[in-house]
């Protein structure tokens, strides 16, 4: 029996999610018939990942030390082999700036940006509004602040005390319309979401995690072209990332524009049997079960 020890918490503001994220993913695999351990990811990591002996790794963790190839690297240097992306491609898509550059060159169409300390964006608009400050390497929305049209300076938030993130921070046009987001799994592209949240327009953390929060259209309702350049852009961000098992890429489609951005690429995305890419495996056949096991199997190193 393949023993699998799932790592989910650690110390990043994404800590609740990753732990429920862990959940149900070490639950899916024992009903799939795995030997699960479950593992709270903290500075005694190395000693539970020696003590216990897993065969293989899977990575429930979100944010910095888990989803940015901190992680990754402990494991290839354990030899133990895991899931989701390695450490070059998780350090890239983690750092949104970089990743926007690399996704950029390889065709795949990104908002106009700029990467600035925070200090430096509170003290003039480094774009003309309206825009989005968001730290370069953050999920689940932590630390967006949007700067509406007409805004007459940056938020204050940047430098106040309630200011927890790193110091660079990326300034992105703001792109209006719908929330979409696509996955791809080795070769495999799923079905488009649109997200809708009950709230506003911003699709953030209680959109994101509070029942009801969002309303989720699959598959979305999109132009034929926009839907298949949605699926054509995720994968070919996925690949010139060099991402590996599972990633989830966001846009941005302003049908009265006809503007279509990428946002970014999650390479860890959530994975309760509610979240996003699940419902599109679901949507395609795939479930739960088989699918969280389906990323064991496809565990290793060097990735």
């Amino acid at each position: 029996m393949t023993h699998v020890a799932v790592l989910m918490g650690g110390q990043a503001a994404e800590r609740p999610v990753s732990l429920a994220t862990g959940k149900a993913c070490a639950d899916a695999l024992e009903r799939a018939g795995y030997r699960v351990s479950r593992i709270d990811a903290g500075p005694d990591l190395v000693d539970q990942l020696t003590g216990l002996k897993p065969d293989v790794v899977f990575n429930a963790l979100h944010g910095p030390m888990g989803e940015d190839g901190v992680v990754q690297g402990i494991l290839e240097y354990h030899k133990i082999p895991y899931t989701h992306s390695g450490v070059l491609a998780s350090a890239l898509a983690m750092n949104k700036d970089r990743a926007k550059a690399v996704m950029a060159r390889a065709g795949v169409p990104v908002a106009e940006h700029v990467s600035a300390s925070r200090f430096e964006a509170a003290e003039k608009h480094l774009l003309e509004p309206p825009y989005v400050v968001k730290p370069v390497n953050e999920g689940s929305s932590f630390g967006i602040l949007i700067v509406r049209d007409g805004a007459n300076r940056p938020p204050a938030e940047l430098t106040g005390p309630e200011w927890t993130f790193t110091d660079r921070v990326m300034v992105e046009k703001y792109v209006a319309g719908h929330e979409l987001t696509c996955a791809v799994f080795g070769d495999t592209v799923y079905d488009i979401i649109d997200i809708v949240p009950k709230a506003g327009s911003f699709y953030g953390y209680d959109a994101k995690y509070q029942p009801g929060g969002s309303e989720h259209i699959l598959p979305a309702r999109l132009k034929p072209n926009i839907y298949q350049n949605i699926q054509k852009f995720t994968l070919l961000a996925y690949q010139a990332l060099g991402c590996r098992g599972v990633a989830r890429a966001d846009f941005r489609y302003d049908p009265d524009k006809d503007e279509l951005v990428c946002l970014e690429v999650n390479t860890q995305p959530g994975m309760t049997e509610t979240s996003l890419v699940p419902e599109m495996a679901a949507h395609a056949g795939v479930s739960f079960e088989a699918f969280v096991s389906a990323l064991v199997e496809d565990a290793s190193c060097l990735r």
